[in-house]
């Protein structure tokens, strides 16, 4: 039995089915792109500041730090320094046993006492033996002794001078030991070297300190806390922009809130090399007048490297917004509508198709705009920023297209040094755009300067689809809003 008819066996019975099932296909493949609405993400042109920054970690120091040692050995008799301490030059810290010392010093100054009484005895033989000799010498013209006794007398007199000479160098050598001995007991007693607060103490009473391989740190006493200082390391790609004299900002844990302000005062050129990360030490010195802020604290430093005021300024993301007719190939049916509508108004200028690089589908690498809203870069001077948004292309997520971190760090450095660029205004539901210069850019703003532009004017940051909408996430307060006619 044949269930087939013979007429729907051939070759062209199987075009007929393939042309059969391709048109409703295409149908609905034009009905769903004439569906596929989008809708524009749009923000207002501003005048304000862009600043460029730094940011890194360093650690709260005072400005000179003083570890105070033994320069003797012995156990720790008193305290008189705790943490904490204000002290001020020559003040008393701690005190290390001084008996062993005193008996020393006891000892040397009897031996001195020793040496002055034989010196004294001896000056006395040095009398005697000069009246002798003297005395004979006379007696030896008379003929009355003899002139062996003379020069025996006479002996006698020079060993005498000598002695006295002797005694007077082992008197010398007694009282250098002398006050050695009382250099070491007064070395007993630990005194603060400077004025200054008390911020380590590494003794207790009782303790043995041991200093007769090297001196053992009994103190740690900070300088001056009213002026302290952030040590804080820059790697290498990032410290050439650092200036001394650059303004500088920072917070600590201990106090959310606030932000303190400082000076570079030092590039350390000595490197840091960290699992072969190089990096510098930035001394950042501020003021400190009520102690607010302790020593060791970890500080968020930001280093102002560049500042433009009462600028005109952008989203970021608008610079890189190209609408979906310009950056990628559509469909026929709905890219020949989106063109004939906006055919005068979104054509790319001459030389500007390089700026602004095709978008990519989702299933590629990340196309402009995706990045996610109120996430963070590390711009191309190194700080740590937050992103606004991609461009268009109406996804969110990672990538590696201008919208990405990598992105966002080529597009600041080309932008910093006036490039040319491009943003799309909306003017009565219609995309114009205007040509504009780059200038400096702080990751979230982009400053630009146009005779066709001016504060309060509704750019484009971003499109996105109808289907998109739902899964968008909402951006934050501030000048981004979703808004404008339907393509």
């Amino acid at each position: 039995m044949r269930l087939i008819p013979d007429f729907l066996r051939g070759p062209a019975a199987r075009w007929l089915v393939v042309v059969g099932l391709a048109v409703p296909a295409a149908a609905f493949a034009v009905w769903r792109a004439s569906n596929h609405h989008a809708r524009y993400v749009t923000a207002a042109v501003t005048r304000g500041t862009i600043q460029r920054s730094i940011s890194t970690t360093g650690a709260l120091n005072p400005v000179v730090t003083v570890q105070v040692g033994s320069y003797v050995s012995g156990t720790v008799k008193k305290l008189f320094c705790d943490y904490n301490t204000e002290v001020v030059v020559g003040q008393p810290c701690a005190l290390v046993d001084p008996v062993p010392f005193q008996l020393i010093v006891d000892q040397d100054r009897a031996q001195v006492g020793t040496e002055q009484a034989q010196l004294t005895k001896d000056q006395a033989a040095l009398t005697y033996a000069k009246l002798a000799y003297e005395r004979d010498s006379k007696l030896l013209d008379q003929g009355t002794v003899s002139q062996d006794t003379v020069d025996s007398e006479k002996s006698a007199y020079d060993q005498a001078v000598a002695q006295v000479g002797f005694d007077k160098a082992t008197i010398v050598e007694k009282q250098a030991a002398l006050k050695a001995a009382e250099v070491n007991l007064a070395y007993t007693m630990i005194v603060s070297p400077v004025v200054g607060t008390v911020i380590t103490r590494s003794i207790d009473v009782g303790q043995t300190v041991a200093a007769s391989l090297q001196t053992p740190t009994l103190f740690i006493i900070g300088k001056d806390l009213t002026r302290m200082q952030v040590d804080t390391n820059v790697s290498e790609a990032d410290v050439g922009g650092i200036q001394i004299g650059q303004d500088a900002s920072f917070s600590v844990q201990a106090f959310p809130g606030r932000t303190f302000h400082g000076t570079v005062t030092q590039i350390r050129r000595g490197p840091i090399t960290v699992q072969n990360v190089v990096t510098y030490d930035i001394v950042i010195a501020f003021d400190n007048p009520n102690r607010l802020l302790f020593p060791g604290m970890t500080a968020d430093t930001h280093i102002v490297t560049d500042e433009h005021r009462n600028v005109l300024r952008v989203p970021l993301p608008a610079t890189r917004f190209s609408p979906e007719g310009i950056g990628r190939a559509q469909t026929p049916a709905a890219g020949a509508a989106v063109k004939a509508e906006n055919a005068a108004s979104v054509t790319p200028a001459p030389g500007e198709e390089a700026a602004f690089p095709k978008k990519r589908d989702r299933g590629g690498e990340g196309g402009a705009g995706e990045r996610r809203f109120g996430g963070r870069e590390r711009g191309g001077d190194g700080s740590e920023r937050s992103a606004e948004g991609g461009g268009s292309g109406g996804s969110f997520g990672g990538g590696r297209g201008p919208g990405s971190e990598e992105g966002q760090r080529l597009h600041a450095r080309r932008g910093a040094g006036g490039q040319p660029g491009r943003v799309w205004l909306l003017v009565n539901g219609k995309l114009k755009p205007v040509a504009v210069t780059l200038g400096l850019d702080d990751g979230a703003f982009i400053e630009v300067s146009s005779p066709d532009l001016k504060p309060g004017d509704t750019i484009v940051v971003n499109q996105i689809s109808e289907r998109e909408d739902k899964r968008a996430p909402t951006p934050g307060p501030g000048a981004l809003r979703q808004g404008g006619p339907r393509l």
